[in-house]
């Protein structure tokens, strides 16, 4: 692997202090879990390569996701994970509560919220097998790399999202969307399993 994660790239705009509370958090933090057992979120120095959310009603783009610097592994508190509550695309600041930043590809969660209404969990993971069979397994791979937590890379995912549930982001790995988190995490292993 030649990941190399250097922290947020975006703006933040910390609007409190409150750490996420919701009872499908214990949801979210099984998942956390299972990515890094099955190495679907490879571990760094201080983290993991990868990001998961849940959103949290339906019509609204507001939604709870790992935060920066945070371990899957460790993810075991509510103090792993933070409440993103806006997003402005235009001027790249993404709008939180929490103790902690929010993971880097809050944009890339905000924007798949955003233009898929029913979509109730996002999982963003970096698994070289899935990468190394994305073609061969027909899975939607963007036309080229970009840095992560861009716009950049936003819009290419824009670019090929349609109606996909599971895409590869060049060199950068894949997202699972789905209408519950379980639905979600069961299809990365079920792409991990056909690898």
């Amino acid at each position: 692997m030649s990941y190399c994660y250097a922290g947020v790239k975006y703006k933040t705009q910390k609007i409190g202090e409150d750490l996420p509370d919701n009872p499908r958090l214990d949801n979210l933090i099984y998942w956390c879990k299972i990515f890094h057992e099955k190495g679907l979120a490879p571990p760094y120095e201080g983290g993991s390569y990868g990001n998961l959310s849940f959103r949290l009603r339906n019509k609204e783009d507001i939604f709870i996701i790992t935060a920066s610097h945070s371990g899957l592994a460790d993810s075991t508190t509510n103090d792993r994970f933070v409440t993103v509550s806006g997003v402005d695309l235009k001027k790249c600041i993404v709008s939180y509560a929490g103790s902690r930043k929010p993971s880097s590809e809050a944009m890339v969660h905000y924007a798949v919220y955003h233009a898929r209404p029913y979509v109730q969990a996002v999982f963003h993971g970096h698994c070289d097998k899935i990468s190394k069979n994305a073609e061969r397994l027909g899975i939607p791979i963007t036309s080229k790399e970009e840095p992560y937590g861009t716009i950049a890379l936003v819009n290419r995912v824009m670019e090929i999202l349609g109606d996909s549930n599971f895409l590869e982001m060049r060199n950068h790995g894949f997202l699972a969307l789905g209408t519950t988190m379980d639905e979600t995490g069961n299809l990365a292993l079920d792409f991990l399993k056909k690898c």
